[in-house]
């Protein structure tokens, strides 16, 4: 009894102990790379690019197989109630299979018809085909197009990679300036908190009016309401970066890192000019790519209207018998002997070569290629564009980091300005030399400083983050071997 207790007990407790620790594995923080990390390996943009990676891979070896051996094997029965006739023109004097001259009535020039003589009603095949390309320009100019067109697909799925990795970036510092905010909401609560006790206390003394401890109360409050704003932004912050990096929605999420390890270079334009080139950008890469898809494209056209070689091999068994179950008997009779064989299937062997040469399509090869080579010249054309679209990207982006470097020292200056007039106010007011209005300014100036100032911020984030990706500094696979730590 005391047996079954145990087991039952057992039972209860060990799924109650894995279902804990199951949860408490889904507790999981990131810090970027790791978020990044975590993107590039769940985001269902790049499985979907990775697929697509991979139907490229299959699509050559696709290709390459038109050049292998084609074997087909068939069997086949076929029974006629009713064989078709033979017919035969009676001609005097010239020789025919069947001496047709005895058969009475029949003139010069008549048409006979007679039973088939040659041909039993039941027939069977088994055998196999197998074909064999010798020479095709236009499988040639094929392999080489698979590998291109495998090419591509890899350089899509970069984009898509490049693509995540800068939306994944953005999101995370979203979240991280918001924490940032809280946090500076928190300190502001409790300064401002401290500074109402005060106040009430001094009115209980007599010290101060009571409209002065309103006024720190209204400051106090709306202090709070701005807390609870940043605390909702905060979660739908938290929810975009789940949905960029492909994270359950449904599981809590933590990031890790401050804002003190972000380093604002000033000197980013200097370095990334150094070893600047088109052929850095992804996009540039597509178009080469895609060029060269389009060239391969007007090769396979001139290759169609070529001379093409292929052998080929056909072997197997046939018989024949008055019934369908006679097919599948094992003896027959050999010719001119009482023996039997030892079955009714007999080999067949036939092999050559099929050499297919081209005269005259109606022109649609010739139009076929000038569409082609009109292609071609759009995508000439579209250097240029590209070209100039990077050089506007990477012009707009580096002013976008400039004005919001000189506006993120211009809000830094001017948080630490509000700051230390907080501080003299409430100092001034605590000794009876300052006005409770002064100090709910102070407070107020103060807040919508540190506003500006994590603005000013994430702009700066962002605008380096859009440099970064005009100067083609995204990198995905520098975070292939980054894990999300738990």
């Amino acid at each position: 009894m005391k047996s079954l207790y145990y087991l039952l007990l057992f039972s209860l407790v060990v799924p109650l102990r894995v279902t804990a620790q199951t949860q408490s594995d889904e507790k999981t923080s990131f810090t970027l790379d790791e978020s990044i990390s975590y993107a590039l390996t769940n985001a269902v943009a790049v499985k979907n690019a990775r697929v697509d990676s991979q139907i490229s891979e299959s699509k050559v070896k696709e290709t390459t197989g038109i050049g292998l051996p084609q074997i087909n094997g068939s069997v086949a029965l076929q029974h006629n109630p009713k064989l078709p006739r033979f017919y035969s023109k009676y001609t005097a004097g010239q020789p025919s299979i069947i001496d047709l001259s005895q058969i009475p009535g029949i003139e010069n020039g008549d048409v006979v018809a007679f039973q088939n003589v040659f041909q039993l009603p039941s027939n069977g095949t088994a055998g196999i085909t197998v074909n064999q390309l010798l020479f095709s320009r236009s499988y040639l100019v094929g392999l080489k197009a698979a590998d291109t067109y495998k090419d591509l697909a890899y350089k899509t799925e970069e984009q898509t990679q490049i693509q995540v990795v800068e939306m994944v970036t953005k999101a995370y510092y979203a979240v991280l300036v918001n924490n940032e905010r809280i946090a500076l909401f928190d300190d502001n609560i409790a300064r401002v908190d401290t500074l109402l006790r005060n106040t009430t206390e001094m009115n209980k003394n007599g010290f101060s009016e009571a409209i002065d401890v309103d006024r720190i109360q209204v400051s106090l409050n709306n202090l709070k309401t701005d807390r609870l704003k940043f605390v909702n932004s905060q979660n739908l912050s938290l929810a975009l970066l789940k949905f960029q990096m492909n994270y359950p929605m449904e599981k809590e999420l933590t990031v890790v890192g401050n804002l003190d390890e972000l380093r604002v270079n000033e000197n980013l334009f200097n370095e990334y000019q150094d070893g600047w080139d088109y052929k850095n950008r992804i996009e540039y890469k597509l178009l080469d790519t895609q060029r060269k898809l389009q060239e391969l494209d007007i090769k396979n056209k001139y290759s169609n209207s070529l001379p093409s070689l292929s052998g080929y091999l056909n072997m197997g068994y046939g018989t024949q018998s008055p019934t369908i179950g006679g097919l599948f008997k094992t003896e027959s009779k050999i010719a001119n002997t009482a023996e039997f064989g030892p079955d009714r299937w007999y080999p067949y062997t036939a092999f050559g070569v099929t050499l297919n040469v081209p005269i005259f399509t109606g022109l649609q090869h010739t139009y076929q290629i000038q569409q082609s080579k009109l292609a071609l010249l759009k995508l000439q054309n579209n250097y240029n564009s590209l070209k100039q679209s990077i050089d506007l990207s990477i012009e707009q982006n580096t002013l976008l980091y400039k004005n919001s470097l000189e506006t993120l020292k211009s809000q830094q200056d001017n948080m630490r300005l509000a700051d230390k007039v907080a501080r003299v106010t409430k100092i001034k007011y605590e000794q009876g030399v300052g006005s409770n209005i002064e100090v709910t300014d102070a407070e107020n100036s103060l807040k919508q400083a540190q506003i500006n100032y994590y603005n000013a911020l994430y702009d700066v984030i962002v605008a380096k983050i859009d440099l970064d990706k005009a100067y083609a500094k995204l990198d995905p696979s520098k975070y292939a071997t980054a894990q999300p730590a738990k």
